[in-house]
């Protein structure tokens, strides 16, 4: 009677059915394995943060990447203005200088007597002469404003703000070549 059953509609639909039911079952396994390797992967991802997605996880990547992006900025424009308080305060310093010898009086003395320009990067500073007699030297300060003196320079004092403004045949380091 077992087998009359199996060979009847009755039982072929019900063998159908079992082996659709053992093929769904088949898959449903292939399909848990599946998701139990995908969310392997998305803690990987994501981290083991409990019960987060992918639209969650992007979302606190962006909130990250622009505090980053904030900070980044904060730190550059700062940086930005250090190097500007920087650089004022290396145009301030003494970087442009030039020595001057001559003879003062004629006397071939060894051109004892000097002027040497002290200029910052606006090409201010002062100029000092050192003029030497047999027996007498004396020592001279001019203020220089922007490559003028503010007081009449003799030829040699000009010349050595000349000099150490570039403006004459000098080196890139405002000494003046040997020779």
């Amino acid at each position: 009677m077992l087998a009359s059953s199996l060979t009847d509609t009755q039982g072929i639909v019900a063998i159908a059915a079992a082996g659709a039911a053992v093929v769904a079952i088949l898959c449903c396994g292939a399909l848990a394995a599946s998701v139990r390797r995908l969310r392997r992967a998305q803690s990987v991802v994501l981290g083991p943060g409990g019960e987060r997605d992918l639209i969650a996880h992007a979302a606190e990547l962006d909130e990250a990447f622009e505090a980053l992006r904030d900070y980044s900025e904060q730190v550059s424009e700062t940086l930005q203005a250090r190097l500007a308080e920087i650089e004022d305060s290396l145009l301030a310093g003494i970087s442009n200088w030039s020595l001057v010898h001559y003879d003062a009086y004629n006397e071939l003395s060894g051109r004892q007597s000097m002027s040497i320009a002290l200029l910052d990067g606006t090409r201010s500073g002062v100029v000092i002469s050192c003029i030497h007699h047999r027996d007498q030297a004396r020592v001279y300060a001019k203020r220089v404003l922007q490559g003028v003196g503010e007081v009449d320079l003799s030829p040699e004092e000009a010349e050595a703000v000349e000099q150490a403004c570039g403006v004459s045949a000098v080196g890139d380091d405002g000494r003046q070549p040997a020779g």
